[in-house]
């Protein structure tokens, strides 16, 4: 009989330790862009790795009809890998749910839009309040690393993070807006002038020598970070389209995504 009591207790335990969780949603596409699709492939063994290991609740999926508000009342951080949600309702659902405190995360594309293209700047809540950045202006290629140099050391996401750090290699965006003039904006992280040049071409304009250019950011009205990294370098020249760098696997910048989970679940 005390076995079985035993037995329940741990049961019961177990229900309870799970319910307490912290829930993590994370959505994807990966359908179109060879280098998205790479980075998406890395990134969800790298946060199935990290829930294990810090207690997290984790799932990912390619069905962007979970983004509903019963869905998101039971979701702790929101994160978007590689795209933004295109059906209004699922748009508004996101809204509401950050409007009421909810969390997130984005990388790379997720934040872009360009009118005319595929993705066109047709949300004005989310490019122009949310993110801050308006359309997509411009970026360096081939995808290289940066010196990136933390503007706000006394965020959390740069505990135990150097005031300058190597980033892995990505194409950099450039964005319509001056983050700098919006006050709503905490700008996190940037590309450090010692990268310059940055981008190796062949286009002339795809190599930056000067500028400001935000990497990293949050904006002080809602609970998220943005970040521009999720863009590997691929073999497209060689014909065989095979992955030539990786996003994660680099110790600082790991460490920073991971300290932004658990920043805005309020772990730190």
């Amino acid at each position: 009989m005390k076995f079985y009591i035993s037995l329940f207790i741990l049961t019961l335990a177990s229900i309870v330790s799970q319910a307490q969780q912290s829930k993590i949603l994370i959505l994807y596409t990966a359908k179109n862009d060879l280098a998205h699709i790479s980075f998406v492939g890395e990134a969800l063994p790298w946060f199935e790795k990290q829930a294990k290991e810090n207690g997290f609740v984790f799932e990912a999926t390619q069905d962007w009809k979970r983004l509903n508000s019963e869905e998101l009342k039971r979701t702790d951080l929101v994160i978007f890998l590689d795209t933004r949600p295109e059906n209004e309702n699922q748009r508004q659902a996101f809204e509401s749910y950050m409007k009421n405190g909810g969390a997130w995360i984005g990388f790379h594309f997720s934040a872009f839009a360009l009118t005319p293209s595929d993705y066109p700047q047709d949300w004005d809540w989310y490019h122009e309040e949310f993110l801050g950045s308006g359309q997509y202006s411009s970026n360096t290629w081939r995808p290289t690393s940066a010196i990136l140099k933390v503007e706000a050391p006394s965020n959390p996401i740069f505990k135990g993070i150097p005031n300058t750090f190597s980033s892995s290699p990505n194409e950099w965006y450039k964005w319509e807006h001056d983050l700098r003039d919006n006050s709503a904006i905490e700008i996190l992280a940037s590309i450090d002038p010692s990268s310059f040049p940055l981008g190796t071409g062949p286009k002339k304009h795809e190599i930056w020598h000067e500028g400001y250019y935000p990497v990293i950011w949050s904006n002080r009205n809602y609970r998220m970070v943005y970040f521009n990294m999720g863009h590997n370098d691929m073999d497209y020249d060689g014909g065989t389209n095979k992955t030539l760098s990786n996003t994660f696997g680099n110790k600082y910048q790991d460490q920073v995504v991971l300290n932004a989970i658990k920043w805005l679940l309020h772990q730190k």
